[in-house]
């Protein structure tokens, strides 16, 4: 299990395979809510995938607000989950937050996936607000200095 940065247009073609069996199939977000000027190579963000035996079944973006890592569109596949490839992505994308300097971290989590992120040590920053018709709050956490 690892994860690796998207670097060619190949992954992001999978990456977004993923995201959009996840978020637009068995979500119910719609394509045009799903995908936007983020997702390129060019640099504004960048996407990773996870890999379970060799195979990709997750992925995640982050970019960056303000010097502030935005952490987006973390998802695994369905048959996937509960092997802890969610730490791994959200571990990589705070790897790429902390080269790039930034000292915190935020991201718009599902509430469904709360206690997954407390775990992670992130802190609910708001009242629950509505995304695609999903229920979401903000969290943040800090950065540790290396």
């Amino acid at each position: 299990m690892n994860a690796k940065r998207a670097t060619i247009d190949e992954n992001l073609r999978v990456a977004f395979a993923i995201r959009k069996e996840v978020f637009v199939k068995e979500q119910g977000v719609p394509l045009e809510d799903e995908f936007d000027q983020f997702d390129t190579l060019s640099g504004l963000c960048e996407h990773i995938l996870v890999h379970y035996k060799e195979q990709p079944v997750g992925t995640g973006r982050i970019r960056f607000i303000d010097g502030v890592g935005k952490l987006e569109r973390i998802c695994i596949l369905e048959p996937y989950r509960k092997f802890g490839l969610g730490k791994i992505i959200i571990k990589a994308l705070e790897e790429i937050a902390e080269e790039r300097g930034a000292s915190q971290v935020k991201l718009h989590g599902q509430t469904q996936a709360e206690g997954f992120y407390k775990k992670l040590g992130y802190r609910t920053s708001s009242n629950i607000f509505m995304e695609d018709s999903i229920p979401h709050i903000l969290m943040l956490k800090e950065l540790s200095s290396k």
